[in-house]
């Protein structure tokens, strides 16, 4: 197993910026696929934001495109999640999850294998 630890979470208002982080221990997730997801309380998990295994291509839900950005850095063994304009509605538990997957799977939970234990993010009003 290899443990995922997000970081950066908290308690913004609307329209400021949260960037987190997901940092593997353990071993490298190099040539892995990496995603954010996130829930809110009541509501099921949702696809944010993932990059493929290269770095080079990024994919975004289309409530997050232009707001959020999603980076990593192999050297560092972590991934970004750059949250901008942040809205009320972004309120949730946000997970990094890393996996070996086809690109047309990058927006399914259920094809990652590996998840971090998740951090809150709340906007307010």
């Amino acid at each position: 197993q290899v443990p995922l630890v997000e970081s950066g979470g908290g308690l913004v208002q609307t329209g400021g910026s949260l960037r987190l982080s997901c940092s593997a221990s353990g071993r490298t997730f190099r040539g892995w696929a990496m995603g954010w997801f996130r829930q809110a309380p009541g509501k099921e998990r949702e696809f944010v934001a993932a990059v493929d295994w290269s770095g080079i291509n990024m994919y975004y839900a289309d409530s997050v495109k232009g707001r959020f950005a999603i980076s990593r850095d192999d050297a560092k063994n972590t991934v970004y999640l750059q949250m901008n304009s942040l809205k009320p509605e972004d309120t949730a538990v946000y997970y990094c999850a890393a996996g070996v997957l086809y690109t047309r799977d990058l927006n399914e939970g259920s094809k990652y294998t590996y998840w971090g234990q998740g951090t809150q993010v709340t906007v307010s009003s």
